[in-house]
């Protein structure tokens, strides 16, 4: 709620919005605990490699890269609400997983692989069906309110999880540590399921064959035809997808900067707890506390991109966030014992600030730019590229942190932060003050398959 906007915060009188973000918070909260857990699990207790820890962090993302497409169809097609409820609670039982394996003496590091693949595959369709949930959820007047909220709640969850996270595995062991992670899932799965509000029906099939409700063929010899018509569907849906965020400018330039970013960022935080461990000879507990406060920058940066990007306009307050504040990752690889923690706790700080910031703004614009019925594949076909170069960065800077040291892997992938953002900088972002909020008839829209929903323009 702003000066000029005299009705309650979302939080008082939105009861559905409330308990989306309770949900969201709980689970940001576990995911950040499992941040530090996992790690610290296979550094103190499995005593993996430096590729290892760069492998674990690379398994957490890999899906993207493998369902990240069908995903964006199938939550086109279903309801999301459900689609998130079932991602939740598969979470939940592979979380609980990780502490039964080790009271029973089972842990491994490919115990921990495995969950982290398969947890990843359930991210990929909760945070597509979530992106594609919330513009249904909430009018597009309250849409900036709410992403500011998601993602500052988000980022102070995460500040907590963080510190937490470190805390359980000093004093009770970092395999416990993942049971708190699993009890946020509850908490989320307990939320989702209160939400009243049922999603507006897109007019799209839910078989996504015939359009006609006839759905597949049901002859005697008309599976294998019915399957190759879904096969064709699933293609020609995500093609649908891919072709937008090609095709728009403002898409395609997003995109490519958040996949370069991703590449650093995730470079550079795939090999930090074992940078701050081995090589600065930090305590869990310590560890834990230090990337807390550094992750306090993104309570700041959600709060303030709202205020900015209203004061200097979308595009310029983007750049500003992605570039200016990044800048000061690269006193990371600086840090040292004493008074030289202080210079992790300031570049992860700006780094925080800046990427919260700048995806509190890029939501909003999607939100607001893309057609509602293709706004779940356009999140995943961005998403696939966003995120499919996170486990290519954990991987590199695994390698890396192996043939160099890791504190020279830490000056390669933090350089890279800021530097991602030149590619904004050199696009049509660069030169205007404001992103579009609406697509025009001149940009490219996707060219419509046989028996498919075009998307209107604006």
């Amino acid at each position: 709620m702003t000066r000029d906007d005299p009705r309650p915060s979302l939080l008082r009188r939105h009861r559905d919005f409330r308990l989306l973000w309770c949900g969201e918070t709980a689970g940001k909260f576990g995911a950040s605990v499992t941040g530090v857990a996992m790690p610290l699990i296979a550094v103190s207790e499995l005593h993996a490699s430096t590729f290892q820890v760069g492998l674990l962090s690379a398994a957490s993302w890999a899906p993207w890269l493998v369902m990240g497409l069908p995903a964006g169809v199938w939550v086109d097609r279903l309801p999301r609400r459900t689609v998130m409820l079932v991602a939740a609670a598969v979470s939940l039982v592979l979380f609980t997983a990780v502490p039964a394996a080790a009271w029973a003496g089972r842990l491994s590091t490919g115990l921990l692989l495995a969950v982290a693949l398969l947890t990843g595959t359930s991210a990929v369709f909760f945070q597509t069906a979530y992106t594609a949930y919330l513009p249904d959820l909430l009018a597009p007047a309250d849409q900036p309110e709410g992403n500011a909220k998601l993602h500052g709640s988000a980022s102070a969850a995460q500040i907590v999880g963080l510190g937490s996270g470190g805390l359980v595995a000093q004093l009770a062991g970092a395999a416990n540590g993942m049971l708190a992670n699993a009890a946020t899932f509850l908490v989320s799965l307990l939320c989702l399921g209160r939400i009243r509000h049922r999603e507006t029906p897109t007019g799209r099939s839910g078989r996504g064959t015939d359009h006609d409700g006839r759905g597949t063929n049901h002859h005697g010899n008309g599976t294998n035809h019915g399957g190759r018509r879904a096969d064709r569907a699933l293609r020609r849906e995500i093609g649908e997808g891919l072709r937008l965020v090609a095709r728009d400018r403002w898409l395609r330039s997003l995109t490519l900067y958040g996949a370069t970013c991703n590449l650093a960022l995730m470079g550079y935080q795939s090999i930090l707890v074992a940078f701050l461990v081995r090589e600065v000879g930090l305590a869990s507990g310590t560890v834990g506390g230090l990337i807390a406060a550094a992750g306090s920058g993104g309570v700041l940066g959600a709060f303030a991109a709202r205020r900015v990007a209203a004061r200097v306009g979308t595009a310029r307050a983007l750049i500003l966030f992605v570039l200016g504040l990044p800048a000061l990752a690269l006193l990371i690889p600086l840090t040292g014992t004493g008074a030289g923690v202080l210079c992790y706790a300031v570049g992860g700080f700006g780094v925080s600030a800046g990427v919260v910031a700048g995806n509190v703004i890029k939501s909003g614009f999607q939100q607001h730019y893309c057609p509602p019925e293709l706004l779940g594949r356009i999140t995943a076909s961005a998403a696939v590229l966003n995120f499919g170069t996170i486990p290519v960065g954990a991987l590199l800077a695994g390698v890396l942190g192996t043939a160099v040291g890791l504190r020279p892997a830490m000056w390669v992938t933090t350089a890279g932060v800021p530097l991602a953002a030149l590619v904004l900088l050199l696009s049509p972002v660069g030169r205007v003050r404001d992103l579009p909020t609406a697509r025009r008839p001149a940009d490219p829209a996707p060219a419509p398959a046989p028996g498919t929903t075009t998307a209107a323009t604006a």
